[in-house]
C-alpha cells in the first residue's frame, strides 16, 4: 500500500520510526516533510499530502504534529479528506470502521513510538463497514 506521510518539526522522529517499521510490512511512503526539527509551519506538509490522498496518487495517509489538531483542521479542508484525530487502537478502529477515514492525525507529544505504530496498524487492518454509515459519511461534503 502506497501512503502519503507528513509531519512537522515535532512530528519527524515519530514519523521516521513509523516508516522504518512499516516497510518491514511493505508498505510504501511518499513523505511530503519536514524532514529536520527546524521551526516550521505544519499547513506546508499537510496540505501536499491531503491532496495526494484526495487525487489517488497514495491510497492513505498519515499526518503527524505535536497535538495532531493543527494538521487534522488542514487536511479536512479538502472535499475528498476525511481525516480523524486518534489516539488509541480503539478510536483508530472506529474511524476507519464507521467514518471511512482516509487520514489518521497523530499527536506525537502524547504517544510513544510504539502505542503509535499500534495505532496505525489498527487504522490500516479495519474495515470500512459501510451500511449504515454510509448515509452520514455522504453527509460530510459541504
Amino acid at each position: 500500500m502506497k501512503l502519503a506521510i507528513a509531519s512537522d518539526h515535532a512530528g519527524v522522529e515519530l514519523k521516521a520510526y513509523l516508516k522504518a517499521q512499516m516497510e518491514a510490512y511493505g508498505h510504501h511512503f511518499e513523505d511530503f516533510g519536514t524532514h529536520t526539527t527546524d521551526s516550521c509551519d505544519y499547513p506546508d506538509y499537510a496540505h501536499p499530502a491531503a491532496e495526494a490522498v484526495e487525487n489517488g496518487t497514495c491510497e492513505l495517509g498519515i499526518l503527524i504534529c505535536g497535538s495532531a489538531n493543527g494538521v487534522c483542521m488542514t487536511a479536512n479542508k479538502h472535499q475528498g479528506i476525511r481525516a480523524a484525530l486518534v489516539w488509541n487502537t480503539e478510536v483508530a478502529e472506529l474511524a476507519r470502521q464507521h467514518n471511512d477515514a482516509n487520514m489518521i492525525c497523530l499527536p506525537a507529544r502524547f504517544l510513544s513510538q510504539e502505542e503509535a505504530l499500534t495505532i496505525v496498524m489498527a487504522w490500516l487492518n479495519a474495515t470500512y463497514e459501510g451500511g449504515r454509515h454510509q448515509r452520514r459519511v455522504d453527509k460530510i461534503p459541504v
